[in-house]
């Protein structure tokens, strides 16, 4: 079992989140002069086996989200949301031990007291009204081997902006009976739509936002619960290529990654109604 802390995630003295940007290939022009860059580490829920990094890039009103996940289910699409509050109030990723029914399942009805309800949906396409929590033929799509990748660049309310540190990132999607799929079989019917699986949109992973100034003064203490997910490991791939950036750069070859990067072109979208 995880032990629980009610408690805001302390600073990392690692990698710069910048040069973690630079390693997953996100577009030069997102590290523009005056944005703000923040590092989500996706930690494993429901045993899923599922891990990832998130980073976040803020310019102006403009959030830029990159989410590289593994241990998804191949084939199948994985809602993902922003959860938490912009209001000043204290969410945390839950654990375990908030299966209340006891059923082996990390519901995402339990979960949400811990994590808060969802500010925006990481849709590929389209809104990303919290109403498009569900819209999973606009959700991305895990390849063969189980990977997510996924980038957009949204437009954001000024709620949003002065609390970023405050939101953080749950991907869904588990495969309970490990036949490759979800179906009713794994678990059941979704207590948030009877036609989805259980298996569709239980939590496979949240993560909590990291970086030199993290999160801001919460509003009454903790919201409800709280804890640390059941695992913090960043990919190796990752934390390999993170490395390689940041010895290029105190080497000299920085001039050469902002070119590979620059090649990229950004894509930005203003999805009418974002959040």
């Amino acid at each position: 079992m995880v032990k629980r802390a009610g408690r805001r995630l302390v600073a990392r003295a690692t990698v710069p989140a910048a040069a973690v940007f630079l390693a997953l290939g996100v577009p030069g022009a997102a590290l523009a002069e005056g944005g703000k860059a923040y590092q989500i580490d996706l930690a494993q829920l429901n045993n899923s086996g599922s891990r990832g990094t998130v980073m976040l890039n803020l310019k102006g009103n403009q959030l830029t989200v990159r989410i590289e996940s593994e241990g998804m289910v191949p084939g199948q699409p994985s809602a993902q949301h922003l959860h938490g509050s912009t209001k000043g109030h204290d969410f945390h990723c839950p654990d375990a031990s908030d299966d209340t029914n006891r059923d082996g399942i990390l519901d995402n009805t339990e979960a949400t007291k811990d994590y808060g309800d969802i500010n925006i949906s990481l849709t590929t396409s389209g809104d990303t009204k919290a109403t498009s929590g569900l819209a999973v033929d606009r959700m991305p799509v895990a390849d063969k081997k189980g990977k997510v990748v996924y980038e957009r660049t949204i437009s954001v309310g000024q709620d949003v902006v002065e609390h970023i540190k405050d939101l953080h990132v749950v991907q869904h999607g588990i495969d309970r009976n490990k036949n490759g799929k979800y179906d009713f079989d794994g678990a059941g019917k979704s207590e948030l739509d009877p036609k989805l699986p259980q298996e569709a949109t239980a939590p496979t992973n949240c993560g909590e936002v990291k970086g030199a100034a993290v999160g801001s003064v919460p509003v009454g203490g903790i919201e409800t619960g709280g804890g640390s997910p059941q695992s913090t490991a960043l990919p190796i791939a990752i934390m390999a290529g993170a490395a390689a950036v940041v010895y290029a750069a105190t080497a000299g070859g920085i001039a050469v990654a902002r070119k590979r990067t620059a090649a990229v072109p950004v894509r930005t979208e203003t999805p009418g109604g974002a959040a």
